[in-house]
């Protein structure tokens, strides 16, 4: 019995234009999956798959790199988010740049996202059935630590995937999804280094020692997880699709040809790898 097909995206903030420009390859050749996971900026920017809104996250992320509203000192001084929760998702997909609810609800892809719960330091997996109601989780998934307060949802308080889980390709299999098509935003190559500035990391998640944990070992976790993709693409279960150099963009970038010039090379790897990628769904049918 065939398995099913899963997209894997994992996070890196503005390296997320990367994943925007495969996935818009993506939907401009047909290319679904059964379906897909996102962790931090894979969720933010993936969920755009799903509502099938080609060019998207491109168009908003250039249109408001600048705005005061959107990411800026500005915004963490006066509402404690980095990423203003307000302005990213209230405003811009209310007001400014819908966001399809209706087209993401009818897809009949499962959409899931990956957060961590900061008492426990534990990754905990949602399905989004409902995009509304499913937007805190989303904004929870992205949350980074230190530049985001913490979410609450119902008794829980949680932060960004990233920390316990980068890249959910084993949670995927676990529930079903055994060929997978893995979206990195870094270089097949890379090796996550410890966090330089844990000792600020520490004081500023003080109330949350299990997440400091977490914290603490993230690159060892992160690293096996590599290893672990790597030995499932020469098993034939895994495609991973990565940038072929580092990108050279920070986290936060607001410079717009930057942000251009790296959803370009997102585009250029997918439409490289658009066969491949075709050949590998098909054999999963």
């Amino acid at each position: 019995m065939a398995g099913k097909t899963g997209l894997v995206l994992e996070g890196g903030a503005m390296r997320g234009m990367f994943t925007t420009g495969v996935l818009d390859v993506f939907m401009e050749n047909g290319i679904t999956f059964d379906g897909m996971i996102g962790v931090s900026a894979g969720a933010t920017f993936g969920c755009n798959f799903k509502s099938k809104q080609i060019g998207r996250a491109i168009r908003y992320n250039k249109k408001y790199a600048h705005d005061r509203r959107y990411c800026s000192f500005y915004s963490l001084f006066t509402s404690g988010d980095l990423y203003n929760a307000e302005f990213c998702y209230n405003i811009l997909p209310n007001q400014l740049d819908l966001f399809d609810y209706e087209t993401f609800d009818n897809d009949p892809m499962e959409f899931y996202v990956a957060a961590t719960n900061a008492d426990t330091g534990e990754p905990l997996y949602q399905k989004i059935t409902k995009s509304k109601e499913g937007m805190e989780w989303i904004r929870a998934s992205a949350s980074m630590p230190g530049v985001s307060r913490p979410v609450r949802i119902g008794d829980l308080t949680l932060l960004d995937g990233g920390i316990a889980d980068s890249v959910p390709i084993e949670y995927f299999e676990s529930i079903g999804y055994t060929k997978n098509v893995v979206v990195l935003t870094q270089p097949r190559d890379f090796t996550k280094q410890p966090v330089s500035f844990f000792p600020l990391m520490k004081f500023l998640l003080r109330k949350y020692p299990k997440l400091i944990d977490a914290v603490a070992i993230r690159h060892e976790k992160y690293n096996k997880q590599r290893e672990y993709i790597l030995s499932r693409e020469k098993a034939g279960a895994a495609l991973l699709i990565c940038p072929e150099q580092a990108l050279g963009i920070s986290r936060t970038e607001k410079n717009i040809d930057e942000l251009e010039r790296v959803y370009q090379e997102g585009r250029a790897v997918a439409m490289k790898r658009l066969d491949e990628i075709k050949e590998f769904l098909a054999a999963a049918k």
